[in-house]
């Protein structure tokens, strides 16, 4: 049995650590406690002991054979040691490396992988201290997820939620696999992987764009490199942390997206996520100032990147594509995978919250007919569909 250390950190989202221990518990991993004295307040010891059926730490004194060195025991003994939620004080120590209580007195002794989901307030996220400190425990190895946008607790809205216990199982899942033969399923595979939006520029200051936040192809290409694949993703403007193990091209517009694709063959699949614009614009070499009518614009056709490289004399074994629908989404994702020479299209609804959210509900389309998925985080999704690939592969 894998087994994990959960530290449970001072914040509101302590109380989402209850349903992590069960879920955890569910998919078979071990679970061991250490609540901080900010977590106490939140959730008691004995609600995580009854959850983990193991004993709660809650100070250095707890450990009582200190001439075995009970910090150093426990801080080795899991497999992993999560720290869910982590706060923006948490992190602050982490990167500094303070050991000024048992919770990272044991981080800093543990020689084991260390996973955080943090969660704060939105300005306390976006603090240029606390990106420093992210920096800095991801160039230290330690797995730092992206907290989930929504409304928080204070009333503010933002980056900054912990991310939900699924999407925190999923990530423990891939940290716990990851060290396994098994689990490399990809490895000498090559993917080529596009993420995000494409901007078209109409002048120097303005551009056509779409909602993509690039979210979902940066968690597929994640768990494709977890897999042991050599990732290539193009990615259109967005903020996001490239995914370890990944390599990353940077374009901002269609044709620039499509000159990269095409460089970075042969590659064995490639999963097209981007949302590409369809059209561009005739660019105006000066700001378009405004005038006694609107400009008109002058649109022209983008090229089809997913169709060129499903019919292209290098298409990879395996091409998939998305489809991001309105109305109709199975009807319109069955043609377009047809029409457009796909293997397999991924279709999802975007008229609510999907484009910029934490969560997706797909539906697989191939030529076996049509797979509903039920509404999972955006990094669940992406696990899917990485051992989907590695099956098909």
């Amino acid at each position: 049995m894998k087994r994990i250390l959960l530290i449970v950190g001072g914040g509101i989202a302590a109380y989402k650590a209850a349903e992590l221990i069960r879920l955890c518990r569910k998919a078979g991993i071990g679970v061991k406690c250490v609540l901080t004295e900010g977590g106490q307040h939140f959730v008691t010891p004995m609600t995580l002991a009854a959850l983990s059926e193991n004993q709660v730490y809650t100070t250095l004194w707890d450990l009582k054979d200190e001439t075995e060195m009970g910090h150093i025991q426990l801080s080795r003994e899991a497999d992993l040691v999560v720290v869910a939620p982590a706060t923006a004080d948490l992190l602050a120590k982490m990167a500094a490396g303070i050991a000024s209580d048992l919770a990272t007195t044991l981080l800093l002794a543990t020689d084991k992988p260390v996973l955080a989901a943090p969660a704060m307030n939105v300005r306390m996220w976006q603090h240029a201290a606390t990106r420093r400190n992210v920096a800095t425990l991801r160039g230290d190895g330690v797995t730092v997820l992206e907290p989930d946008e929504g409304p928080m607790a204070c009333g503010e809205y933002g980056p900054g939620r912990m991310p939900e216990p699924p999407a925190i199982l999923a990530a423990i899942q891939a940290a716990l696999d990851s060290g396994s033969s098994a689990s490399k399923r990809l490895t000498g595979k090559h993917i080529l992987v596009t993420a995000g939006p494409t901007h078209e520029p109409i002048d120097p200051v303005r551009y056509i764009a779409n909602r993509s936040s690039g979210r979902q192809g940066f968690a597929i290409a994640e768990a494709l490199a977890r897999l042991g694949a050599r990732v290539t993703l193009v990615s259109g403007p967005v903020t996001l942390a490239t995914p370890a193990g990944v390599t990353r091209i940077d374009i901002e517009t269609a044709r620039e997206m499509a000159e990269a694709v095409e460089a970075a063959l042969p590659a064995d699949a490639a999963v097209m996520v981007a949302a590409v614009a369809d059209w561009r614009a005739d660019t105006a070499l000066q700001k378009i100032k405004k005038g006694d009518a609107p400009p008109s614009l002058q649109l022209s056709e983008n090229p089809d990147i997913l169709a060129q490289l499903a019919h292209g004399p290098r298409r990879p074994k395996l091409v998939v594509g998305f489809a991001a629908e309105t109305e109709r989404v199975i009807e319109h994702a069955t043609a377009k995978r047809t029409r457009k020479g796909a293997d397999w299209i991924v279709a999802n609804d975007v008229s609510g919250d999907v484009m910029g959210g934490e969560a997706n509900s797909i539906h697989l389309v191939t030529a076996d007919g049509v797979e509903h998925w039920e509404r999972l985080p955006k990094s669940e999704v992406a696990r899917r569909l990485a051992e989907r690939i590695a099956d098909a592969l």
